[in-house]
């Protein structure tokens, strides 16, 4: 019965059930050729020479030459670890290779589309979200549109909410350039359509008869923008 749990034992370690036969039974006879080995054991003879080949290959197994044979015996049960060391070595190498790999997440994103003053409104409200924004191509028409709009960048500039625009020069006179905490510089681009970069989102939006405003959520299509702002915000003018 001792034997029978033994053997259950090895085979969790990580041997067979055979080469968990084999290896109690050199254990128990010491140095012994295989042909002997096979018959105590009850196995066949080929088998038995190729499980001992396994485990002389996980070092728990030594031979010796008597007579011109081949004489097997155990190696000290200590051995059993090697085969977990050798596997704990290999996995310490392979953890920062799995750590450097970088986790490949699908980009969040989100398209809105607004139209009319309430619109407009929706923008103002994601951008007050945010504790600043850059903005090219404005043209002070949604300041205009707007009626609430000077009481918010009141409330924006007690936030210290910051800005930075890029406007055309000819709108250089435009009250909104008296707004705190708004930086602005100056680039003689005609434009229309008015890009505000804020957080993982850009807006453009065009204020005409009927304003309408595009709101993207994209932090790469984000990042992409405010790299683009950075360029002409280089070569604008104060």
């Amino acid at each position: 019965m001792k034997s029978m749990d033994l053997q259950e034992k090895l085979k969790k370690s990580g041997l067979t059930g055979n080469e968990a036969i084999v290896y109690l039974e050199l254990l128990r006879l010491g140095s012994i050729n295989g042909s002997k080995l096979a018959k105590k054991v009850g196995l066949d003879r080929t088998l038995t020479y190729q499980l001992l080949n396994n485990l002389i290959e996980g070092g728990l197994v030594s031979y010796i030459i008597k007579e011109h044979k081949k004489h097997f015996q155990a190696s000290d049960p200590i051995n059993l670890l090697n085969t977990i060391k050798e596997k704990e070595v290999f996995i310490k190498d392979l953890i920062p290779e799995l750590k450097r790999l970088e986790i490949v997440k699908e980009t969040e994103q989100e398209i809105n589309v607004y139209e009319g003053i309430e619109g407009l409104r929706t923008l103002m409200r994601e951008i007050i979200k945010e504790k600043s924004f850059c903005s090219f191509g404005a043209t002070g028409r949604a300041y205009d549109t707007l009626y609430e709009l000077p009481r918010i960048t009141k409330e924006l500039a007690k936030k210290r909410h910051k800005a930075r625009i890029i406007i055309n020069p000819k709108y250089k006179s435009h009250r909104m350039l008296e707004m705190k905490n708004i930086e602005s510089k100056f680039l003689d681009i005609e434009s229309e359509a008015t890009t505000t970069i804020f957080g993982d989102k850009i807006s453009i939006h065009m204020i005409k008869e009927k304003p309408i405003i595009i709101i993207i959520k994209n932090k790469e299509i984000s990042e992409s923008y405010r790299k683009h702002f950075e360029l002409l915000w280089k070569i604008a003018k104060r």
